[in-house]
């Protein structure tokens, strides 16, 4: 029974994954405080467990006392018991009784083994808390397992582990039995055990990232000087190479981008910007805020300000969507950027320049007073204005009161110089805009008068072409009328009596009798010339005004590429000779 109990023991370290002699050990003091309960003892229990044989043996130390003086049982035995045990005893020594296990009952068993439970899970959370103690910063993986009021539990084998809703991408959405990596950010001790915190928002999950999907990174040839995260947006980081023949860049973004896309996949497609670093800050800001074109970049080192310099149509592009550009440049930069045009630019140096307060102006600074801020860096009461109370009292010489005194009347003075200063700027700025409001005024009325005086001239043009039109559709009318009572009359008339024959031949009279002949044949089957309604290539404008198509003799040949004219005067000529 015994070898069975160590076994037990023995699969319960296992298991539990805590060390064997623990387990003993709590098994001696679950049996100690079992044999308090049922023999009323003391502290004078003993227990021993042989790990070879699995024998167990208990043992009560009591004091020896005369026959009939015993008054505590569990604390004293009579005489003539102990020497049963020890035979050379005496009143006043001690012996070990042996307790039998057997006798022990039901409730003093349930008691050790609670305590052995109780005892092996608290060495169980000890263990597993030193465990992941030492595993912050590592990435976790898991299978999640439950949903709870927002928070995601994973399992992840020995114990579980949860990752907050703070914690968490805010696109991403997971079910039960989803696998899930993150980040190892903390362990806390909590009544139910050790909590294991993970995160997927972390910076250094990314940097984790990168050294699984980068060789060179984890190696230590390329290094990571700097990140900036938005989770599940975009994301900045800043690389640099131990090896001047490896691009760290390259690296990262590995082949087709192979590498950088193995780590936006994991990150739910966040973009991610892989900047060269430099310890040079305008030239490092400036990298960071791409894909803008930054001009040039203004340090002040004493305020930790950049002021970075972009063309008007860069601005937006640097700013980025609701300023995430700027925000993570400045992250990433560890300095407060301020990102601005020219024409800004220059609006506030002009401003610096116009609200200067040199020291001597300054009332309470003496010159002596006015050489030590200078020799600090502070020329002037604007400089003194935008420092602060705790820089003003390094200057040597000057204390709390003094510093007071001289930062609120430098305060005082710069604030109402820059006040006034503004109230120009802007009332100018107002008569400019109203002087340009006007000219665009008078502008529009000057377009308007000249659409109207266009709009005028369009109408008296169409008004002259439907006139145009209007009597050319009257002439066109007239001789279609003329046209048909020539007909009407031709049919009518008598027909002519052939001339009376001369003595001789007469010159004029055929020809002229010929040509009328042939002319009223050929127009009784033509169109009349008013039917040509449309200007040709001549340039007419009118149609009364083209050019009629005067017909030709039947027997007359074409002259080819002969105009109409050449054509009547070749018919005309062949008739004077046949009559000649």
């Amino acid at each position: 029974m015994n070898y069975e109990v160590l076994e037990a023991l023995r699969q319960i370290a296992q298991e539990k994954n805590v060390n064997r002699d623990l387990v003993l050990e709590t098994l001696e003091i679950g049996l100690i405080s079992a044999a308090k309960k049922r023999f009323n003892t003391g502290d004078n229990v003993e227990v021993t467990v042989d790990s070879e044989s699995g024998s167990i043996s208990i043992f009560a130390e009591k004091d020896v006392v005369a026959d009939g003086a015993v008054e505590d049982s569990g604390l004293e035995i009579e005489l003539a018991d102990a020497q049963e045990i020890d035979t050379e005893v005496k009143v006043g020594g001690k012996v070990k009784e042996e307790l039998p296990f057997a006798d022990f009952g039901r409730n003093a068993i349930q008691t050790a083994k609670q305590i052995l439970v109780q005892r092996v899970r608290e060495a169980e959370r000890e263990r597993i808390f030193e465990d992941y103690q030492g595993r912050i910063g590592e990435i976790i993986s898991g299978t999640v397992q439950q949903i709870s009021r927002g928070d995601i539990l994973i399992n992840i084998g020995r114990t579980e582990a949860i990752v907050p809703l703070k914690e968490q991408i805010r696109k991403e959405r997971y079910r039960q039995g989803d696998p899930i990596r993150a980040i190892l950010v903390n362990v806390l001790k909590t009544s139910k055990g050790p909590q294991v915190v993970l995160s997927r928002t972390h910076p250094n999950l990314l940097i984790k990232l990168f050294q699984l999907e980068v060789p060179e990174i984890y190696e230590g040839v390329i290094e990571i000087k700097a990140v900036a995260r938005e989770p599940g947006e975009r994301a900045k980081i800043a690389v640099h190479s131990n090896d001047p023949r490896i691009d760290p860049v390259g690296a990262c973004v590995g082949m087709k981008g192979s590498r950088v896309q193995a780590v936006v996949r994991e990150l739910s497609n966040e973009r991610i910007d892989i900047v060269p670093w430099t310890d040079d800050e305008a030239i490092f800001l400036s990298r960071a805020l791409s894909p803008a074109q930054v001009k040039r970049v203004v340090v002040d080192r004493r305020s930790k300000v950049m002021a970075a310099i972009v063309d008007d149509d860069q601005l937006s592009l640097a700013i980025g969507k609701s300023g995430q550009n700027a925000r993570l440049a400045a992250q990433l930069s560890g300095w407060k950027v301020d990102i601005l045009t020219e024409t800004r630019f220059a609006e506030i140096q002009e401003e610096k320049a116009a609200t200067r307060i040199v020291l001597s102006e300054l009332a309470g600074v003496g010159k002596v007073m006015q050489e030590r801020l200078a020799d600090y860096g502070l020329g002037s009461a604007n400089d003194i204005a935008d420092t602060t109370l705790e820089m003003l009292m390094n200057v040597p010489g000057v204390g709390e009161a003094t510093a007071e005194k001289i930062y609120g009347a430098a305060k005082e003075m710069v604030d109402e110089k820059v006040s006034t200063y503004r109230e120009e700027v802007r009332i100018r700025k107002e008569a400019e805009e109203a002087a340009q409001a006007a000219e665009e005024a008078k502008k529009a009325e000057e377009e308007a008068a000249a659409a109207a005086a266009a709009a005028e001239a369009e109408a008296a043009r169409v008004a002259k072409e439907a006139a145009a039109s209007a009597e050319a559709a009257e002439a066109s009318a007239e001789g279609e009328a003329t046209t048909e009572g020539a007909e009407a009359e031709g049919e009518d008339a008598p027909a002519p009596e052939p001339p009376a024959e001369a003595d001789g031949p007469t010159e004029e009279a055929a020809p002229v009798s010929e040509y009328a002949a042939a002319e009223t044949e050929v127009s009784a089957d033509q169109q009349p010339a008013a039917d040509v309604a449309t200007p040709g290539p001549t340039g007419y404008g009118d149609a009364a005004e083209a050019p009629v198509e005067t017909p030709v003799d039947s027997k007359a040949e074409a002259t080819p590429g002969a105009s109409p004219e050449q054509e009547l005067q070749t018919t005309v000529d062949d008739t004077d000779e046949e009559s000649a």
